[in-house]
């Protein structure tokens, strides 16, 4: 380069730079980096780059009229090409050995994270072995897998990594080996995609497979799922249940008679379904997990929350059946808080829960209500519950209501009367 075109250079760097100027810029670094060829070209182009960005950066630049939709904005237009500029740069870079090693990474997550049918496990043990096979002709090594088993063909990819990372293959000198590994990578890749994963086959062979129709035999009515579902709630096994329930829950037809299933068994091995639909108000689920009783007490908490569900008053009865069958004292007093709220069709509900929990604390506010309620329901299902807790000072309470002017009301009270004459005698309490 002369002298005057060091100056011409030197006297440009001193000049305030404007939109056309880096635009001028910008242009020919494109022109670099077309004609770059190694990574170093590569280099200089970019701290081309980061020059012209931070003379643009300070570039006093005119700005655009806001009241103008159409006004150019120089700045923007300029930010978008270099921006536009160090993207290609990316792509122009590489390949590098540590893309290779990246690749094969995501296929050994892939073959750990991939729940693959027999068929697919082949397949996948293929791909495999026909990657190691074509990398060992450009890495100079041996590399098998000891089995067909994920932890060896996940070990085996390892090694592959391993020597890629050892032989530090250049950008520059070693272009046609590492494009040899990344297009091995991408078969790899590719095959394990063809193989056959679990979610790839139909809901009725994945259950053919898990053996949920074995237990038909040869013969199966229409439709063979609800034979099956019938056959193996009457064997108990509420496994092969909660997998029909999993597989064809999106049939309303099935999903009903599932849950059917569950709460008829009481299962607790069916728990965290249940809950897990509890806790989306559920109600099917809320009722089969009453049916669990003590095996479900870890629900009431979730239970316990939709006591003051008034708004929903299908949902406070389920709750209230439930968590007395569950049997927990936990709940006792937010649902004798409840014999007090205003919807009589769901008072009786709760009387009769408070009942099966048989909790002494709710002898005095179901004599409330068997005293104090208007509603006959609500007065015979206090009277049921003060008989369920059994109690000598309970039985006497619903025993006082013999001349109630409900005949429901007046049995429950004959009946805690006999119960209190029996024990009196020593004979068996009659049971509820």
């Amino acid at each position: 380069m002369s002298d005057g075109d060091d100056d011409a250079e030197s006297s440009g760097a001193d000049e305030e730079p404007t939109a056309e100027s880096l635009e001028e810029r910008l242009a020919a670094a494109e022109e670099e980096l077309e004609a770059a060829e190694t990574e170093a070209d590569l280099d200089e182009v970019e701290a081309t780059l980061d020059d012209i960005e931070s003379d643009l950066a300070a570039a006093d630049l005119p700005e655009p009229d806001e009241d103008d939709e159409d006004a150019e904005d120089p700045r923007a237009d300029l930010e978008s090409e270099l921006e536009g500029l160090r993207e290609a740069l990316e792509e122009a870079r590489g390949p590098y050995g540590e893309d290779v090693v990246a690749e094969i990474e995501d296929a050994k997550a892939t073959i750990e994270d991939t729940r693959w049918t027999e068929q697919g496990e082949a397949e996948v043990a293929e791909a495999v072995d026909s990657f190691t096979d074509t990398v060992s002709e450009t890495l100079d090594g041996d590399f098998s897998a000891e089995s067909d088993a994920t932890e060896d063909l996940v070990a085996v990819l390892d090694s592959v990594a391993e020597a890629v990372t050892a032989a530090g293959f250049d950008a520059d000198e070693d272009e046609e080996e590492i494009a040899a590994l990344l297009e091995a990578t991408d078969e790899l890749a590719a095959d394990l995609e063809e193989a056959q994963e679990w979610d790839d086959l139909l809901v009725n062979e994945q259950l053919e497979a898990l053996g949920f129709y074995d237990c038909l035999g040869h013969y199966k009515d229409f439709p063979p799922e609800w034979s099956a579902l019938k056959e193996w709630e009457k064997r108990g096994n509420v496994e092969m249940v909660l997998l029909a329930l999993d597989k064809l829950g999106d049939s309303g037809f099935m999903e009903e008679h599932c849950l059917e299933a569950i709460t008829r068994m009481g299962d607790p091995g069916a728990f965290d379904e249940m809950h897990a639909r509890a806790q989306k108000r559920g109600k099917p689920a809320i009722k089969a997990l009453g049916k669990m009783g003590a095996d479900a007490a870890d629900a009431v908490e979730t239970l316990v929350d939709y006591v003051d569900a008034d708004s929903d008053p299908a949902l406070q009865k389920v709750t209230f059946k439930a968590l007395g069958e569950i049997g927990s004292e936990e709940a006792t007093q937010a649902i004798a808080d409840k014999l007090v709220m205003d919807n009589d069709n769901v008072r009786p509900h709760a009387a009769r829960a408070l009942g099966l929990l048989g909790d002494t604390r709710a002898v005095q506010p179901l004599t409330d209500a068997l005293t104090d309620d208007e509603n006959d329901k609500v007065r015979a299902a206090a009277a049921w519950a003060l008989r369920q807790i059994g109690t000598e000072t309970a039985l006497e309470a619903a025993a006082d209501a013999t001349d109630d002017p409900a005949f429901v009301v007046q049995h429950e009270a004959e009946r805690a009367a006999e119960t209190l004459a029996s024990s009196d005698t020593g004979a068996e309490a009659p049971t509820a």
